[in-house]
C-alpha cells in the first residue's frame, strides 16, 4: 500500500473548518503544495532541525591476522527556518451585514475561503522560488535557495538551452515524504475569532470585521537526490520541454521522484515535442505522465525566469 502522508490541504481545512470539497476547488492553483506532506517541525517550534546523512564509512577487505583502521558514518544537522503567512483579512461592517447572500457572515466566509485560496498559491511559489524573484524575501528558502539546484554546474540541474533573457521557465522532478520534500509547518494555525474593530480609512476611520490568520511554515527539501531540475526553458526554436530533457534528468536520480512539476506552457511544449515524432502525424494528447512518472501543472512556475547560468 502507497503511503498516505497527511498533507498541508488536510490541516489548513480541519483548522479552518472548511468543507473539504471547497478546499480541493481552491487548491487547483497550488497542486504541489495539495500533494505535499506536512510535517511537525523537529523542536516543536520555529525552526525545524534535521539529520542527512552525508559520509559513508570507510571500509574494506584485510588479509588473515591482520586488521585494518575503522572510520565512522558522517551526518549534516539542516536547519530550516520557519516563517509567519499571514492570510488575516478584514471586511467593512456596514458592507458585511448588507450582503444579501447570507449577511455578514457569509461575507466573512467567502473573504476567509479566498484569502486561504490566496495563501497556498502564495505557499506554493515560495516552494519554488523561495527569497528571490518569484518569492517573497520575507517568506522561508526554496528550491531557487537550494545550492544544488542554482547553477548550470550542478548533477541535478538538466540545461535545456534556452538563452532569450527573461523568458525561461524550470521543470522540477520531485521525490516526497517525510525523508524527502515536506512542508514543515507548526502544531497549530493562528485562527483567532472574527472580532469588530477601528480601522483607519484613506479619509477616515471605520468599523470593520477582522480575522486574524497566520501558519508557521518552512520546507523541509530532503537530500541532494530529493528534487533535480531542467533549467532555461524558452520559447527559443529547440529550447522547450521535450522527453528527451526529462530522461537526462532522470538519468541523474537515483531514486525515483513522486511527480514532474511545469508550467502550462512546458506542458504544451512536451505535447508538441510528441506530435512531432509521432510515426502517425496525429497530435499527441496532452502528456499526464513522462516514464511513469506524473506531471503536475502548476501556475506558480513562471514562464518569465532569468537565465540560468
Amino acid at each position: 500500500m502507497a503511503d498516505d502522508y497527511l498533507a498541508i490541504s488536510d490541516f489548513v481545512a480541519d483548522a479552518l473548518d472548511v468543507a473539504q470539497t471547497g478546499i480541493n476547488d481552491l487548491l487547483q492553483q497550488a497542486p504541489l503544495v495539495a500533494t505535499l506532506p506536512r510535517i511537525g517541525s523537529g523542536d516543536g517550534g520555529t525552526t525545524h532541525k534535521y539529520n542527512k546523512y552525508t559520509g559513508a564509512p570507510v571500509v574494506g577487505f584485510r588479509a588473515e591476522s591482520d586488521g585494518r583502521e575503522h572510520d565512522h558514518s558522517a551526518d549534516t544537522v539542516i536547519s530550516v527556518s520557519m516563517k509567519i503567512l499571514d492570510f488575516s483579512w478584514t471586511v467593512d461592517v456596514a458592507v458585511a451585514d448588507a450582503w444579501r447572500r447570507g449577511g455578514a457572515e457569509a461575507l466573512i466566509a467567502r473573504e476567509g475561503a479566498r484569502h486561504l485560496a490566496s495563501a497556498l498559491a502564495k505557499l506554493e511559489a515560495q516552494v519554488f522560488y523561495g527569497t528571490g524573484t518569484g518569492g517573497d524575501s520575507a517568506g522561508f528558502t526554496g528550491f531557487m535557495n537550494n545550492t544544488a539546484l542554482d547553477a548550470l554546474s550542478d548533477a541535478l540541474v538538466i540545461d535545456a538551452g534556452g538563452s532569450t533573457a527573461t523568458t525561461a521557465s524550470s521543470c522540477y522532478a520531485v521525490r516526497w515524504g517525510s525523508d524527502d520534500v515536506a512542508v514543515v509547518t507548526s502544531d497549530t494555525i493562528s485562527l483567532g475569532e472574527t472580532v469588530v474593530q477601528r480601522v483607519a480609512g484613506a479619509t477616515g476611520w471605520y468599523p470593520a470585521y477582522f480575522t486574524p490568520a497566520s501558519l508557521w511554515v518552512g520546507l523541509q527539501q530532503g537530500g541532494i537526490y530529493s528534487v533535480g531540475r531542467i533549467a532555461n526553458l524558452t520559447e527559443d526554436s529547440g529550447k522547450g520541454l521535450t522527453d528527451d530533457l526529462i530522461a537526462a534528468l532522470l538519468a541523474e536520480m537515483p531514486y525515483t521522484p513522486n511527480a514532474l512539476v511545469m508550467s502550462r506552457r512546458s506542458r504544451r511544449q512536451l505535447q508538441q515535442s510528441r506530435t512531432a515524432t509521432n510515426p502517425t502525424g496525429a497530435p499527441a494528447p496532452f502528456p499526464m505522465e513522462a516514464f511513469g512518472v506524473p506531471i503536475i501543472v502548476s501556475e506558480q512556475l513562471l514562464n518569465t525566469e532569468a537565465i540560468e547560468t
